[in-house]
């Protein structure tokens, strides 16, 4: 039955967020503008790793955006709409419903990368090589793992609170300043790039990179990928718990409504 309700519910949310003007902004107006905007940020810089900034960058940031205000506003959504409530005492389970939307939120955003491509190839003549191109699905895999959490505990967090649509605001920059999807994060302070490094996605913008000059060391490659895979982990063993407590918090006050 899980699975039943995991596909299903990617299928409806792919539908449903792709018809609304705000997602289909974040998904193809906004890598297009992302990658003008790295290019010009990065075309003098000497950076050797341009190509990956501007066109890997530009992708993931919109790819954040896109899971950000659909994956933190459903939950928004279905409040107003009256439907929340509804949807937590479901036979179906709250979180196999939440993670399906989720997932077929960052599925349909995995299009923003592909946008990026063809904006750098077509504005720029920059294309992107892949030197491991099966490392990149390897990573690709992992960062896509890592959203999937990442976006999980939000939807948890939000799920009591009344002010979503500020707090789907406030993570979006941050986020992508903290993840090194815009710059390296060797440019950030210590006690910021600590925090950084406490991330799983980070890690995957990390390991995507990698794979476009080429593996030359696999030991480091692993390396990184266990701590990606670990925190991921973790990150989803404190959704569970937190899913729990939210859950029992739920059914003694009976706050999930508007009012």
């Amino acid at each position: 039955m899980t699975r039943s309700v995991l596909l299903s519910t990617m299928v409806l949310q792919m539908k449903q967020s792709f018809v609304r003007p705000m997602y289909q902004f974040c998904l193809i107006v906004s890598p297009i503008l992302n990658t003008v905007l790295l290019y010009e940020m990065f075309r003098n810089s000497g950076n050797a790793d341009f190509a990956s900034y501007v066109i890997l960058g530009s992708g993931l940031m919109s790819l954040w955006s896109c899971i950000c205000f659909s994956s933190a506003g459903d939950i928004n959504r279905e409040r107003f709409s009256g439907t929340l409530a509804l949807i937590f005492a479901a036979p179906a389970a709250f979180p196999a419903i939440i993670l399906g939307k989720i997932l077929g939120n960052t599925v349909l955003s995995l299009a923003s990368i592909l946008i990026s491509m063809v904006t750098a190839l077509i504005l720029y003549q920059a294309p992107l090589h892949l030197e491991s191109p099966g490392y990149f699905l390897i990573a690709l895999v992992g960062m896509i793992g890592s959203f999937v959490v990442i976006s999980s505990v939000i939807a948890c967090l939000l799920t009591l609170s009344r002010r979503t649509t500020l707090y789907m605001n406030c993570i979006e920059i941050p986020f992508i300043l903290l993840c090194g999807m815009s710059f390296p994060i060797d440019v950030l302070p210590k006690w910021l790039q600590m925090v950084s490094r406490c991330l799983a996605p980070t890690w995957a913008v990390e390991l995507l990179r990698m794979t476009v000059h080429g593996i030359s060391d696999t030991a480091l490659f692993w390396r990184n990928f266990a701590i990606m895979a670990g925190l991921s982990t973790a990150l989803a063993i404190f959704s569970a718990w937190l899913y729990k407590t939210i859950d029992r918090a739920v059914r003694i006050k009976a706050t999930l409504e508007v009012c």
